[in-house]
């Protein structure tokens, strides 16, 4: 069996693991150094990075980053360095804590990752926290939030592009049913949307669409302003369908707000960029009129700034 290669105009991992001991060393961090090593590096490259480092400095890079860094430079370069489903598992559970709780990572979690994925990050739920996802979820939500939200962490969804559009056509009919008897919290209507493959339910809620003039989450829209279960309901018909659309939303409320909201910010440029950032900058551009990139170096600085548009233009290494 042929040996892998790597590509000669990326370092080896030996290499970069001796360039970020140095950052550490002597008199001040060399930011710079950091970021121009781990922001144009993959996942795999990552991972490699830091057995390296901890096999050579008996050191486990993250806890080197921890002591170096601070603020929301130390976040972004902390979540970028995670391994994506170790990431996964800390902001799920940083989201079910009191006093960070936030049920909206926990949709995005459960509806725009692959089922793979989602398996391989509650198997690092598990490994890191010592019980399961599932657990966390029922404990610290309750009534419709975690009817709907269970099933989702739960679930692991057929992936294939098969539809069945008999089942489109009638489940497209339960949907506008309940929506139209304000039943939103419906055992059907979650099974729907908890369950069924990403496939068949664009075929479903395409089918909704054409034969009621509206989408779903338009009729779900005028009856939402104060209603949280709802707002829920609608992101996850949003990361279901269209995902780079709900992390449009995401970045830009991150970023209009009086003050910006750097977690929101630092969440989707972190665990996006390997996945669908393209996309999601299209569609900011799009809504905005103005690059993403353009629009976040307006909003934050520094070396927290350098790294979310290192981040950006990160693109296949």
């Amino acid at each position: 069996m042929a040996s892998l290669k790597v590509p000669s105009n990326v370092p080896l991992p030996e290499e970069d693991a001796e360039q970020l001991h140095k950052a550490f060393s002597g008199w001040g961090t060399n930011e710079k150094l950091i970021i121009s090593i781990l922001a144009h590096r993959n996942a795999a490259q990552r991972s490699l990075i830091r057995s390296v480092y901890a096999a050579t400095y008996s050191e486990d890079l993250l806890k080197a980053l921890d002591k170096e860094l601070s603020s929301d430079f130390e976040r972004a370069v902390m979540l970028w360095t995670l391994d994506p489903a170790e990431r996964d598992a800390y902001l799920a559970k940083e989201s079910t804590k009191m006093f960070t709780k936030n049920n909206w990572v926990l949709v995005e979690i459960a509806c725009t990752r692959p089922a793979l994925q989602l398996f391989k990050v509650k198997q690092a739920y598990q490994a890191r926290y010592k019980k399961s996802l599932e657990e966390d979820v029922a404990q610290h939500t309750s009534g419709d939030l975690r009817k709907l939200l269970l099933p989702l962490v739960s679930t692991f969804r057929y992936e294939g592009d098969d539809v069945n559009m008999m089942l489109a056509r009638s489940e497209a009919k339960i949907l506008h049913e309940k929506v139209s008897e304000k039943a939103y919290s419906d055992d059907d209507l979650i099974r729907i949307l908890t369950t069924r493959s990403k496939a068949q339910l664009g075929a479903t809620l395409n089918h909704y669409n054409n034969e009621h003039g509206n989408s779903i989450n338009k009729n779900l829209k005028e009856e939402s302003d104060d209603n949280d279960y709802l707002k829920l309901l609608r992101a996850v018909i949003t990361c279901l369908t269209y995902p780079e659309k709900h992390f449009e939303k995401v970045l830009r409320l991150s970023i209009n707000k009086m003050g910006t909201d750097e977690w929101g910010l630092t969440r989707v440029v972190t665990t996006r960029t390997e996945v669908d950032m393209e996309r999601i900058k299209e569609e900011y551009q799009r809504r905005n009129s103005i690059p993403l990139d353009r629009a976040i170096a307006k909003d934050t600085s520094g070396d927290y700034e350098d790294m979310l548009v290192a981040l950006l233009g990160h693109g296949d290494v």
